[in-house]
């Protein structure tokens, strides 16, 4: 009797026991704790990822801001030039092909770039500017292709710059 009570025994903690009980017994970690080591894994992964992403974005605004320095070009906010008088202005990023104190002048340049097929806009600021701006965008990256393309026209000045709507 004694001989199959130790059988008996240890089958019964066998079928009634788990593996997490035996991994406890054997120094292991349970499947709690293997579950919650990936999860931790997991969040480290997905905060790599996110570090990779914020560094490209740095990386690529450094070689917009080389762009631009190649380009000789000039980037003003509006703060910069005292806020804007009575144009709202929908996007983000504009190429400034001309600014005048003189109203007459910009509204003049205004139909001299609309012949070459853009679609400008005057811009009237409250320091008494009225500048003309065109290829109107929302991302840095186009705002430099833009000024690239830009350069090339007969009608572009040499000083012109990007407007930048914040």
């Amino acid at each position: 009797m004694r001989k199959s009570i130790l059988p008996i025994l240890l089958l019964s903690v066998a079928l009634l026991g788990s593996c997490d009980t035996f991994r406890k017994i054997a120094g292991r970690p349970t499947s709690g704790e293997l579950e919650l080591k990936r999860l931790k894994i997991e969040a480290q992964q997905a905060e790599i990822e996110a570090l990779k992403a914020e560094q490209k974005k740095l990386t690529d605004s450094l070689a917009m801001v080389d762009s631009l320095r190649q380009l000789s070009g000039t980037v003003l906010n509006l703060s910069e030039l005292g806020g804007l008088y009575t144009t709202s202005l929908d996007f983000k990023y504009y190429i400034i092909v001309g600014s005048f104190r003189n109203r007459g002048y910009a509204e003049n340049l205004l139909t001299n770039v609309a012949g070459y097929g853009y679609t400008p806009v005057l811009i009237c600021f409250r320091n008494g500017l009225f500048a003309v701006g065109i290829s109107p965008v929302n991302r840095v990256e186009d705002a430099v292709r833009s000024l690239k393309s830009v350069k090339e026209e007969e009608f572009c000045p040499p000083d012109v710059w990007i407007l930048v709507n914040e």
